[in-house]
This record gives structure tokens, sequence and C-alpha cells, in this order.
């Protein structure tokens, strides 16, 4: 079963059980899908649908940041939930010891050290590392660490 079918029949249980938050979320997720479908005219694997999840909640938690500021709670709570949802889509998450040693590895590969760690081999790490860590952990924390990597 694709990851989109399993999405599907997620809302449809979401739909028997009358969770309506869930099933929210899931339609947004679902619209999402479509819309790629229909805009790049392909049908989507499962690694484009982890992608998109991926983006989703992004879009989540920059909402979550901005409800926080305003004091708006319970609109950032309702966005919570739907990371939460969303997460479950993904593959499990890389721990803190793995994502090291992939950027270790990115590091060696690309031949870099501390005087040659321009934007072009920061391009080059974070390339190969994406390869490996792509939908298991949040490039925006594997990319700071990089860059603390290749600066030391």
């Amino acid at each position: 079963m694709s990851l989109k079918d399993q999405i599907t029949e997620d809302m449809k249980s979401a739909m028997r059980a009358k969770e309506a938050q869930k099933l929210s979320a899931i339609r947004m997720l679902l619209a999402a899908i479509k819309q790629v479908e229909v805009d790049k005219r392909i049908v989507p694997t499962d690694a484009d649908v982890i992608g998109i999840v991926e983006k989703e909640i992004k879009k989540r938690r920059d909402s979550i940041i901005q409800y926080t500021a305003a004091k708006r709670e319970d609109l950032a709570a309702n966005e919570q939930f739907e990371v939460e949802v969303l997460s479950a889509y993904l593959p499990k998450q890389a721990d803190d010891a793995e994502i090291d040693a992939v950027i270790a590895e990115a590091v060696a590969a690309a031949g870099a050290d501390g005087q040659t760690a321009g934007p072009q081999v920061m391009g080059k790490v974070m390339g190969a590392v994406k390869a490996k860590l792509a939908g298991r952990a949040d490039m925006t924390k594997v990319s700071a660490a990089v860059k603390a990597k290749l600066a030391s």
C-alpha cells in the first residue's frame, strides 16, 4: 500500500470515528498532494508524498511561532495537533548520533576542512547529507550542525 493510499484510509477511519480535527488535518494534506498531482501532472511516489508532508509540517511550525508571538495559544495548539497528525506519515526520525555520523561522512567525502569551508563545500556536504536523511531529520537543524562542523 502506498503512503497516499494509507493517508486516504486514515481519512476514512477519521470520518467513521467522527474525529473532526484529525479529519481536517488529513484532508489538508490530501489537498496538498492533489495540488502537486495537478500542477506537475504526475502520480506522486512515496518520496514525493514524504516531501509534501515535510513541507506541510514546516508551514504549521511557522504558524505556531507566529501564533505564540501573537498570544493565540488556542490556534497554536490546533497547529501543534496537526503537526502531530502529519508526523505519523514520516519515516522513523534519525537520532543525533546518526545525524552526526552522516555529517562527518559527508564532510570527509567532500574533502572539507576548516580552510576550504565555503558555500560550495557547504552545498556539496548538504547535498550528500540530504540524500541520506531526507524525511528522517529536520534539515534546518542539520544545516546548522553542518555549518558548525565546517567551522571547526
